[in-house]
This record gives structure tokens, sequence and C-alpha cells, in this order.
């Protein structure tokens, strides 16, 4: 569907949707055991067993929850043991091949790869022929490879990009290729979303920012490349920053979704962000107007949203993207 190229709905007429803060999370059931060849209670059949080893990473921790498994993984990239849910169609069968959507999470002490499962993931893709991914990002690990960290390693975009998808697609009967793959997340993951879109131009043709920050050096002189640096010294990197004190320029560079316009093009791309000022939206809202105004001016196709409220998940938006996702991903099959 060719969109016009910035779809915005009229400030304070978009009626209020209420959700749930992403970093309420419940706790997972049942954790524990090997990676394993599983017929799961829902007749839901894992593709034969999660390999031990894939692509790097090494599974320590598996649980098996009907569609949604549970992993958790040691890599080099990180200095602790990351995880991730993997989130099946209803009915999935490895005979055939299903799109992919990398569902990323928001920073804050806490945070973590169970946010979406608290957001009703599992309600908002039931009956629908997708595989979500939602892997750990960090407290404040920015979708990055930071300039310097005092916590060990936290190399959060080699372990997604180099790492999980490899595994993913050697683990799960994924449609392995640009048009079966999409990004989408919330705040921190939204730019990550945003960010890995550009810079591995190949990998999404679907990308989605919900109430994410668009431009690194946005609004006023770079106070999001600013608040990438605070928040991962203060709850990542003990001191360490993802961008480093003075910035590395060249990183910015190539990190900055809004200095990779045309990386955009092609490709479908969904934004949405809050109304009302606080901390975090009175950041992203500039940005994404900025880079949704590049966009246009680029002649990109997109959808972008303005809501009333702050910095929250949308449920009603979270639907209707993943069902756009769904529209423009490679049919399962």
């Amino acid at each position: 569907m060719n969109q016009t190229s910035d779809q915005s709905t009229p400030q304070g007429s978009a009626r209020p949707v209420r959700g749930r803060a992403i970093n309420r999370r419940s706790m997972l059931k049942g954790v524990g055991g090997a990676a394993a060849l599983a017929a799961v209670g829902t007749g839901v059949s894992v593709a034969a067993a999660a390999p031990a080893q894939a692509a790097g990473l090494s599974v320590v921790e598996h649980s098996d929850g009907g569609r949604m498994q549970y992993y958790r993984f040691s890599t080099p990239s990180i200095g602790w043991n990351p995880a991730v849910n993997v989130l099946l169609p209803d009915g999935y069968n490895p005979s055939r091949h299903y799109p992919v959507l990398y569902l990323l999470h928001g920073g804050g002490v806490g945070a973590d790869f169970r946010a979406f499962d608290n957001e009703g993931i599992r309600d908002l893709t039931a009956g629908r022929e997708l595989i979500v991914v939602m892997p750990d990002g960090g407290s404040a690990g920015w979708y990055c490879n930071p300039v310097a960290s005092n916590a060990g390693p936290r190399n959060w975009e080699t372990f997604h990009i180099n790492e999980l998808i490899p595994w993913v697609d050697s683990t799960f009967s994924t449609i392995a290729e640009f048009s079966g793959r999409a990004v989408s997340g919330f705040s921190m993951g939204g730019f990550g979303a945003l960010k890995y879109t550009a810079k591995y131009h190949g990998h999404f043709a679907s990308v989605s920012s919900h109430s994410g920050p668009a431009d690194l050096r946005g609004p006023i002189g770079g106070t999001v490349t600013n608040w990438a640096n605070l928040s991962s010294a203060l709850v990542e990197l003990k001191g360490g920053t993802i961008y480093g004190f003075p910035w590395d320029e060249a990183r910015v560079s190539a990190d900055n979704p809004m200095e990779h316009i045309e990386s955009y093009r092609g490709k479908r791309i969904f934004l949405v962000s809050g109304t009302d000022p606080d901390v975090n939206e009175t950041f992203v809202l500039p940005t994404q107007r900025t880079f949704g105004g590049a966009l246009e001016a680029a002649g990109i196709p997109h959808e972008r949203y303005e809501d009333s409220g702050t910095h929250f998940v949308r449920p009603e938006r979270l639907q209707q993207d993943i069902d756009g996702i769904i529209a423009h991903l490679t049919k399962a099959g």
C-alpha cells in the first residue's frame, strides 16, 4: 500500500489510549532445562532441537511455554547471560516458513526481554502467522556497541545482528531474507529499530518506532546522544558511555537515523509518538517530526502518528503496527 508521506493524526484529535508501563512484568513460569526437541502442549512443534551452540551463542537455559519459547545464552558479546522470548504462531509447523518480527524493549532499570509479553503480545498475535523475537537489550544498552564499558562486554549490536538473527534462522522455520523480517521497538528500542534498519540495509523490510527518538543530534544540541551517554553511564556501563565524552562523531553519524534517510527507501516505515510533554516525549516528538519531514522531502512513503498522552506503549498502535507488518512481509508458506 502506498502511504502518503506523513499521515500524522491532528494534534488533540486522537483518542487517548491507556497503556501499561513498559517495565511492568510478570515472572516466567517453569524456567529450566536444556534446549531440546519438544512437542509443546498447544500443538506447536518446535523445529528439531534448538542448537546447543550456533552463531557464537551457547544455549544455557530453555523453557518450553507452548507458543512462548524462552532461551538464555552465553555469549562473549555480553558480560552476563542475556535472554530472549520467541513467540511462535498458533499451530507452528516446521515444514512451513514464517516471517519474523524482532521486537525491542525500551530502557530503564529492570527493563528486559519480558516487556512486550506484559503488553499483551500473545493476544495481539493470536491466530497470526508471525514469529516474534523479543531479546534482552540491556537497561540502557541503546542497541549499540559502546565506546567504553566498565561493566564487562555490553556489545548489544553484535549480539543482535551477528549472533541472534543467524541463531533464530537456524533454530526456527523462518523466511530468512529481507522480505521476511521486520523490526519494531519502544523508546530506546524504537531508536534501535530505526538504527538497525538503516545500518544493516538488507536485513529488515519494515521498521517501526513507538516513541523512539529518531535523531541523535536532536532536538537541541544533541540532547538524544547526551541522553544515551548519561543513561548508559548510570545504569548499564558503570561510568562507561555509548558514544564517549567528547563524542565519537563517526559513531554518532553511523548510528543516527537522520543521517541515513535514503536507507529507508523501499521499506515500510511506522512512527508514533505522544504529544503530552514529559521527560522522554519532550525529546522524542520533535525528532520524529524532523525525521518525518526528511522522509517526506525525500519522497519516501511512511506512516506517522501523534497521539495525546505521554511515553508509553499504545496497544492500539501496536496492534495496527503488527497488522501492517504482516500485510507487508512475505506470507508464511
